[in-house]
């Protein structure tokens, strides 16, 4: 039950027992769950300055709860939360400015509020911050401010901020190369279920880039980002399945989960599975369907696709 004297006092216009009713309707602690009475609480500690009951009320309008969902109500919440200094409101105004919900896209002010929120700690805006420094959206392409704040947004736990730092020192573009540096960010990210860098850590033990090579590792990676349907680890599987590369060979699997990666529209597994489907192998034979999806690989340019098609086409070209 509500404390009795919680309710007075926000009845006198208290607005930390307001707001302290209004959590306690949203969430149903103590009483009956209701948005509507929620909304009403927050509503009046908000319109006097409390900050988080001005997050909530941009967070209801946001999902119409108990009211009716708007994006501009949204953003005028969250703006008063956000110039009141409350951190997470500043971050969802820059993913609102930079992709345009509710409001026409500003890279500007999506740089704007991602820094204030990004000054205070906020992992995910300096993850974000990050990228618009790196490709320059809103401000000067800066390398340099885009590593500052990737590592730390890494620091503080972002995965993807991991994930991203382990691909610049795989390929060396704004840092020098490292694939030692490489491998220990994407397993930081790995650990956290990122799939993305699942799938690279994998690479990396595929090839031995800055871990001892492994094939049993590499597999063991490439699944954990495969089941979450990433298509390039799941291509990956499939070549390993079908040449038995640190797996028990089996060309039903690789079937399997080229088909997976080939229905997400990878071109390589696509052109496998075609082969796979004019040979007969792991399936049974089906020319149309080799022919389908060699064409679907071939319309994006996969190179042995293309070639497959031009020999059909006694050199012509692909239509």
């Amino acid at each position: 039950m509500i404390d009795e004297g919680c309710r007075i006092l926000a009845e006198k216009g208290d607005i930390s027992a307001q707001y302290h009713l209004g959590i306690s309707y949203f969430n149903g602690d103590g009483v009956e769950k209701s948005y509507e009475e929620a909304l009403r609480w927050f509503t009046m500690a908000a319109e006097n300055g409390h900050v988080d009951a001005q997050f909530h009320m941009g967070w209801m309008h946001y999902y119409g709860e108990g009211a009716e969902q708007s994006y501009p109500e949204t953003i005028r919440w969250f703006t008063m939360a956000g110039e009141n200094g409350h951190e997470s409101a500043q971050f969802y105004l820059g993913q609102m400015y930079e992709y345009g919900i509710g409001t026409e896209v500003s890279d500007i002010d999506a740089l704007e509020w991602y820094t204030r929120a990004a000054e205070k700690g906020n992992a995910d805006a300096q993850f974000h911050l990050a990228w618009m420094y790196r490709t320059g959206r809103g401000t000067e392409q800066s390398p340099e401010e885009a590593i500052r704040w990737f590592v730390m947004s890494a620091g503080n736990g972002c995965a993807d901020a991991q994930s991203a730092l382990g691909v610049a020192y795989f390929n060396g573009d704004i840092v020098p190369q490292s694939y030692e540096a490489a491998a220990a960010w994407f397993a930081k990210a790995a650990e956290q279920g990122n799939a993305d860098a699942q799938c690279n850590l994998g690479l990396s033990y595929y090839r031995g880039c800055g871990v001892e090579q492994s094939f049993e590792k590499a597999a063991e990676f490439y699944t954990r980002s495969a089941e979450q349907d990433n298509a390039y680890a799941q291509y990956s599987l499939g070549v390993m399945y079908q040449y038995g590369e640190g797996v028990e060979q089996s060309f039903e699997k690789a079937a399997d989960w080229y088909r997976r990666s080939a229905d997400q529209g990878n071109p390589a597994a696509q052109y496998n599975l075609s082969l796979m489907y004019r040979d007969g192998i792991g399936m049974a034979r089906s020319e149309s369907r080799a022919d389908e999806l060699l064409r679907a690989s071939a319309e994006q340019g996969y190179p042995d696709a293309v070639s497959d098609i031009e020999r059909k086409n006694g050199g012509g070209t692909v239509h």
